[in-house]
């Protein structure tokens, strides 16, 4: 299992792995997207493996189905695991990101994955989210 430093939910059956700095809100966004209907695969700490060419999303069991919540303390949640990863959204400042980006993909144990830049902490944020899963899954382009 190769780990990175990465919350992910699953959305519709698919995996979405959350990265950026300590801080930035990889925690807050997931448990937004979880008030929607996600599902918890990992806080802080996600695992990877590839499989014909696939990459699938598990948690590390000694955190499996814990997530931290500021304010609240680390939470247990129900939780997924070994999802196959659509997206990848990296967390950024609401001035960094673009307005009209260019298509983006990202790359782990030598597999491309679609990629975002995203400010976590924009009301839109969950939504942005869902809707480039959509893209993302359904092979669509964005107009």
């Amino acid at each position: 299992m190769h780990l990175v430093h990465a919350t992910s939910v699953e959305i519709d059956g698919h995996a979405v792995l959350i990265r950026g700095p300590s801080g930035c809100g990889k925690s807050d966004l997931a448990l937004r997207l979880m008030d929607q209907g996600a599902q918890l695969v990992a806080d802080d700490q996600s695992g990877l493996s590839a499989e014909n060419g696939r990459l699938f999303v598990s948690c590390p069991p000694s955190i499996a189905g814990m997530i931290e919540v500021r304010g609240l303390g680390i939470l247990r949640l129900p939780h997924r695991d070994r999802v196959p990863l659509a997206l990848v959204v990296d967390l950024v400042a609401a001035k960094d990101v673009e307005r009209l980006p260019e298509p983006s993909r990202t790359a782990f144990l030598g597999i491309q994955v679609p990629r975002v830049a995203l400010c976590a902490f924009e009301s839109s944020t969950p939504a942005k989210v869902r809707l480039a899963v959509s893209v993302a899954t359904r092979d669509s382009t964005v107009l």
